[in-house]
């Protein structure tokens, strides 16, 4: 099959990506979407396999991250916290940060459905270009991309982060939104309050927290809608 030749300056992207592609082919790839490829017949690839493999680099990558930054941390709660990481939201976000829907490449049908911005592709594109990395220059050179962008998460969160930081982050990117934070009942004598604090998106419940201060709880609250993002989907 022939490399994909439509995209023909790269250089700025890779700017953006702290990464210079010795072929720069593959990153071309990692940039098709299979309803272009579909369109011209089999004549250039598609980024299917190559999210396939990124999806594997980045868990891995992140994988890492967290067993640094949290010694301590069960391997449940790593678990729970590289998928609170690893889901199409947030990488969805990462692909809009290096500005990968300017150089998608997406058959017509799907360039006027929107295709874009939708956070599916975007995503799948993001993982594809970690994988391109990965084949063109190894581990160390995708580690250091995926550390470069998700460290700073890290470095802010305490166990699984400050997930009313996070949850904000992530609904203005993707929503334009503010999550709201509602007190829905106080219990308890006054030396140990309990207060539980309901959390919507849009005017739909994402999460419901309690703990023995308002911010306890709605850092928890915050904490359960993450969790269900990251299964669900916003």
């Amino acid at each position: 099959m022939a490399a994909n030749s439509e995209i023909t300056d790269l250089k700025e992207l890779q700017k953006t990506l702290s990464y210079k592609f010795k072929n720069e082919a593959i990153l071309a790839q990692a940039l098709t979407h299979k309803s272009y490829a579909n369109e011209k017949k089999g004549i250039i690839k598609d980024n299917e396999r190559l999210e396939f493999l990124g999806d594997a680099v980045l868990d891995l990558s992140i994988s890492h991250l967290i067993m640094e930054r949290f010694p301590d941390l069960s391997e449940g709660d790593m678990s729970k916290l590289r998928a609170s990481l690893v889901n199409e939201n947030y990488l969805a976000v990462m692909a809009e940060e290096f500005e990968l829907n300017q150089y998608l490449l997406l058959g017509r049908g799907e360039e006027l459905s929107g295709g874009r911005n939708k956070p599916s592709i975007l995503a799948d594109s993001f993982e594809a270009v970690i994988a391109a990395i990965y084949l063109d220059g190894g581990f160390d050179a995708a580690f250091k991309t995926v550390s470069r962008h998700f460290i700073d998460l890290l470095s802010k969160t305490d166990l699984y982060g400050d997930y009313k930081t996070r949850l904000q982050e992530l609904t203005q990117e993707r929503l334009k939104c503010m999550p709201s934070y509602t007190l829905k009942s106080t219990s308890g004598p006054d030396h140990a309050r309990v207060f539980e604090v309901e959390l919507h998106i849009e005017g739909k419940l994402y999460g419901d927290g309690k703990g023995k201060t308002k911010k306890e709880a709605e850092q928890k609250a915050a904490k359960e809608a993450l969790e269900n993002i990251a299964k669900h989907g916003s």
